[in-house]
């Protein structure tokens, strides 16, 4: 199953994460197949840059997102 989440990047207590696209399977860090944004919960306020175009995509084609992504889409849309 393919799923859209959060991959971890940054330094120690400076999170920055790129939203992806993989395989359920791989972990938190591992192999993705492919980058549709990123996520800074440093900045104020958060900053979140999504390509629509490809969650929309990914999702029409079955790639469920996590509980977290979905509130960052939902909340990158207003």
């Amino acid at each position: 199953m393919v799923k859209i989440r959060l991959q971890r990047v940054g330094k120690k207590k400076a999170p920055f994460y790129h939203v992806v696209v993989a395989d359920s399977r791989s972990p938190r860090d591992g192999k993705i197949v492919e980058q549709v944004g990123t996520y800074n919960p440093m900045t104020e306020p958060a900053t979140i840059v999504l390509d629509n175009e490809k969650v929309e995509k990914w999702i029409k084609n079955g790639a469920k997102p996590t509980d977290t992504v979905k509130a960052l889409i939902e909340k990158a849309a207003k």
